[in-house]
């Protein structure tokens, strides 16, 4: 990739690898050249040739002080390749650990670069999520009346945000309503600005429509720092093309021709993605389920499901899934402990992906965010190209290398009952 002499517009950190990859999404629609990074570049590393470049980050889990160490060593990175304004990309379903990393990054990263204040905003009206008097609201109920309620690492039983990242930062938290998104980004930025005035640091904004997103992204030009889902990038590239810095773009979701087989590979255990299954199941894909109860024992659960696959590939699509019902799971956990079931399950599909690739499978869909990145960071991928978006939120992505993998890396809550059948339509 050749050098870019200005340097990249926008450096963001994500906190897992679906939802990098959504960001990612988002910026290629609008226009900018957009290139996904595994973990933290290494220093030294050549820039790519980007307007745009996403971290990807495993740290939705982690303890709090190592999310905040990660998350600003990739800041720090960003900065050196010439970032402009940065974005703090974290779930459209606003989940970290008990303790809260959304809250102790977001301090971190506006005190190091001295941003003032910042946003707030998960919402994601395509996928149904939307924020109104600061509650977040999936489809048509409040976020603790949904299936996140009962998320095996992140249950959210709390949908009012004000509360929520009120109670992961020392700061002051407030709201922009909706009647005032509703005016557009003039008024949004008149009560950020009013609100830093009063001490708050960080502004939790409604948004009830795509058109509410583009006019709060419209309305953080001036910010040094966003964060929330990725939704509000849209208004971004409308700022960085006002301001000169970035010209019109062709189509930049062109990636080359796909090869080897075809696989899906699931380990989240959300709604959407236990429907995603069951569809795949019904239209008769050949079918391995991984029984979290039984890994870690004597039996090889890893082997046996490589040798199931191999002679069923250059068929249908196979899957192979780990997700599971709340009950499944809660056995799961009984047996092994609730983080040591979790870190079971991503081992085993990490090395299982690892061996169908081995075996010829060129094209995969990941579903889940820690599956997805326990799996690309088995197979060593370090970078990604975006590509054609297959639902709102997950595009094709291509590995950067010499043995280019095409991956769909879907977060759990994403993409219609019928996603992972037509993600490969989608590629062909």
């Amino acid at each position: 990739m050749a050098k870019r002499k200005k340097g990249i517009l926008l450096g963001a950190v994500a906190d897992d690898m679906t939802g990098a990859t959504d960001l990612c999404n988002t910026l290629v629609a609008s226009g900018m050249r957009t290139v996904q990074m595994i973990d933290v570049p290494e220093k030294g590393m050549v820039v790519p040739d980007a307007d745009a470049v996403v971290v990807a980050l495993k740290s939705r889990n982690t303890q709090a002080i190592r999310a905040v160490r990660k998350s600003l060593k990739a800041m720090d990175w960003l900065k050196s390749a010439g970032a402009k304004q940065y974005f703090f990309k974290y779930c459209s379903t606003f989940d970290s650990t008990p303790s809260g990393n959304i809250g102790p990054v977001a301090d971190a990263m506006l005190e190091r670069i001295k941003g003032g204040i910042t946003i707030a905003c998960p919402a994601f009206p395509t996928n149904g999520r939307t924020v109104f008097r600061g509650h977040l609201f999936v489809g048509d109920v409040l976020l603790s009346a949904s299936g996140m309620r009962n998320h095996p690492i992140t249950p959210m039983t709390n949908a009012n945000l004000v509360e929520v990242l009120g109670e992961q930062t020392p700061y002051a938290v407030g709201l922009v309503p909706w009647e005032t998104v509703d005016q557009g980004p003039d008024a949004i930025a008149k009560a950020l600005q009013g609100l830093r005035k009063e001490g708050k640091r960080h502004a939790i904004v409604d948004a009830l429509s795509d058109k509410n997103l583009i006019d709060i992204g419209r309305a953080s030009a001036k910010l040094k720092l966003i964060t929330g889902g990725s939704g509000v990038a849209m208004g971004l590239s409308a700022n960085f093309r006002a301001s000169g810095a970035l010209g019109r773009r062709g189509n930049a979701a062109s990636l080359p021709r796909a090869k080897g087989h075809a696989a899906v590979i699931a380990g989240s255990c959300s709604e959407a993605t236990l429907d995603q299954i069951a569809r795949m199941k019904k239209a008769k894909h050949p079918t391995f389920h991984v029984d979290a109860v039984k890994l870690g024992g004597k039996q090889d659960i890893v082997q046996e499901a490589i040798a199931w696959a191999k002679p069923k590939l250059g068929q249908k699509p196979i899957l192979i899934y780990a997700s599971a019902s709340p009950a499944e799971i809660a056995k799961a956990q009984a047996k092994h402990g609730r983080d040591k079931a979790g870190a079971l399950v991503e081992r085993a599909l990490a090395k299982i992906t690892k061996g169908l690739v081995k075996a010829g499978v060129g094209k995969l869909v990941l579903a889940g965010g820690e599956t997805s990145g326990a799996a690309v960071q088995a197979l060593g991928v370090r970078g990604l190209m975006i590509g054609k978006q297959i639902d709102p939120g997950v595009p094709w992505c291509m590995s950067l290398g010499d043995a280019p993998l095409h991956l769909a890396l879907k977060s759990g809550n994403f993409g219609a009952p019928d996603f992972f059948t037509k993600a490969f339509k989608v590629l062909d």
